[in-house]
């Protein structure tokens, strides 16, 4: 189905449905910008640990052979 499709069938339906699935879809984005936000605090934290040198940096080459490793 289209974006434009479900967007022809979300039309159709009652109000009721349709205000209860905005009110969904809207509380999904602020979920997205909540998580967003958390990450954002997170690699604050850990910049700041590298800086500070309370946490060993670890080379890309380590970090990238070690999710592939988890991958395989």
């Amino acid at each position: 189905m289209s974006p434009e499709q479900l967007e022809a069938a979300i039309l159709q339906l009652p109000v009721h449905v349709r205000a209860r699935l905005a009110e969904l879809l809207i509380q999904s984005l602020d979920e997205a910008a909540e998580l967003d936000i958390a990450w954002a605090d997170e690699a604050d934290r850990r910049y700041e640990e590298l800086r500070a040198g309370t946490t060993p940096p670890v080379p890309a080459t380590d970090v990238f052979a070690k999710a592939r490793a988890r991958l395989q």
